[in-house]
């Protein structure tokens, strides 16, 4: 089981990630834009730097959804590997059998 902290603290980047997701777009379009003036450019460039760090996707990790694990992560079904097998193994997981039986 991971720290409730660290667990807690990947929830608040989520919320602050979807909270600047429009206006981080929005500068990034402007950015990206060939046509736009060289003043314009760094205008949107200063702005996005003033963003959190935190509101960047980048810094999001995947964790499973059950022990906050943030390794051997399967995106398919959002759990770590260990939490897969026991749920595979319970039967838990619609569609999955281990090959052994």
């Amino acid at each position: 089981m991971a720290k409730k902290a660290m667990i807690e603290r990947n929830k608040k980047r989520e919320r602050m990630v979807a909270q600047y997701a429009a206006k981080r777009a929005e500068l990034k379009s402007i950015l990206a834009d060939p046509n736009t003036s060289d003043e314009d450019f760094y205008i949107a460039q200063r702005k996005l730097t003033k963003l959190p760090k935190n509101s960047n996707p980048i810094r999001l990790r995947n964790r499973c959804s059950v022990t906050g694990r943030p390794r051997a992560y399967l995106r398919k079904y959002g759990v770590s590997r260990i939490t897969f097998r026991e749920l595979a193994s319970q039967g838990k997981i619609p569609g999955v059998t281990k090959s052994s039986w």
